[in-house]
């Protein structure tokens, strides 16, 4: 078949970005033809995906969004293909993988009533509507069981078109035999002592991530803790507030900002605790990332993959609503007591052995290629 995937960004570091890489060269591998549609693309091409980029331009992302889905379905007219997938919500998708939360339920939950008479809230409303009406024919692949019934909600969506998928955790994210060298190496590198103790953010969208949430966490550590506790954050977005924001706190040269890079599972491996305190998370794939590395986990109930750390016993997840509070005491708990942590660890990797975390490309390409139209 020829296999159409639609997506307004590629970047190698985004967990969405990377599910669709995996899922998409998963159908290549079954004899499947796989044509690409985006705005932009950094990185490489994978070997024989035919990569459309998307020639058009707006003052404002939902301006720029109505006309890729103008130009790809007159593209699409004229060469047609087999099914439509689409990574982000538009109309006219035969499957679309559900990467981002519900916007209906964030705009009534986290927004002012006036942002409802925007255009910007009319026009993702209505994609979303596109996507999960009733009516629509759209096949939607879920990654947090937590979504489905926020959609159900607001959309009456039928709960037959949803297919809840199991994560997608590379391989090379689990810990290897060398882990200890490997991490040894690591903390030599960074200049890290026996005593010394790393935290880690990943993830690009430091806002959406809960960076912020993070520094105070870090600025609020008894100071015994704190001088001997350094932070890590790692994405692609602009680090200068939260800079500026760690300037203020106090925090000094604990805290450093890395761009996007492919040695994440060294990183994993390294450090003592990955904190993701974040806002919004429709899965959060490095939550998992983590903890097949055998890397305790510090996160919130807003993340769909969240329960994942409590049914492995890997973490600590701060209960909605939020508090910062909560998360500066769970910080300085953890990270105060070494046992804690080395049993946190051992769950962590039992559970990776026992449970399935990686088969999520199989069973999308099984669902996109099955799908009947």
């Amino acid at each position: 078949m020829q296999l159409a995937f639609c997506l307004y960004k590629y970047f190698p570091y985004g967990g969405m970005q990377r599910d669709f890489r995996r899922i998409a060269l998963t159908c290549q591998a079954r004899g499947h033809t796989i044509r690409v549609y985006a705005l932009e693309w950094q990185g490489e091409v994978p070997p024989g995906f035919d990569l459309v980029r998307v020639p058009v331009r707006a003052l404002t992302n939902p301006g720029c969004y109505r006309k890729f889905t103008a130009w790809v379905q007159a593209d699409l007219a004229r060469r047609p293909v087999d099914r439509i997938v689409g990574f982000n919500k538009m109309p006219g998708l035969d499957v679309y993988f559900a990467a981002d939360p519900c916007f209906a339920e964030k705009a009534r939950s986290l927004r002012n009533p006036l942002y409802r008479l925007t255009r910007r809230y009319r026009h993702f409303a209505a994609y979303e509507h596109a996507v999960f009406a009733p009516e629509s024919k759209t096949e939607i692949l879920t990654i947090s069981a937590m979504q489905q019934p926020l959609f159900a909600r607001h959309y009456g969506t039928p709960a037959r078109r949803f297919h809840l998928l199991p994560p997608g955790i590379a391989s090379d994210r689990r810990a290897p035999p060398d882990a200890a060298e490997i991490r040894a190496a690591f903390r030599s590198e960074f200049g890290l002592g026996a005593d010394d103790l790393l935290l880690v953010q990943i993830g690009s969208g430091f806002r959406t991530k809960g960076v912020d949430r993070s520094l105070r966490a870090l600025a609020a550590l008894p100071e015994a803790l704190a001088r001997r506790t350094r932070l890590i954050v790692i994405g692609q977005d602009d680090p200068k507030p939260f800079r500026l924001q760690a300037a203020a706190l106090g925090l000094g040269e604990r805290v450093q900002f890395l761009k996007g890079r492919d040695d994440i599972p060294r990183f994993l491996l390294g450090a003592d605790l990955l904190i993701h305190p974040a806002y919004a998370e429709a899965a959060g794939m490095v939550l998992l990332e983590a903890v097949v590395a055998g890397l305790p986990v510090l996160t919130t109930a807003a993340c769909g993959y969240a329960h994942y750390i409590n049914d492995a016993d890997a973490g600590v997840v701060i209960p909605e609503p939020f508090t910062q509070t909560a998360l500066d005491e769970a910080l300085a708990k953890v990270l105060g007591d070494p046992k804690t942590r080395a049993r946190l660890q051992r769950n962590a990797l039992a559970f990776a052995e026992r449970t399935d975390l990686y088969s999520q490309p199989e069973r999308a390409a099984d669902i996109i290629l099955g799908r009947r139209g």
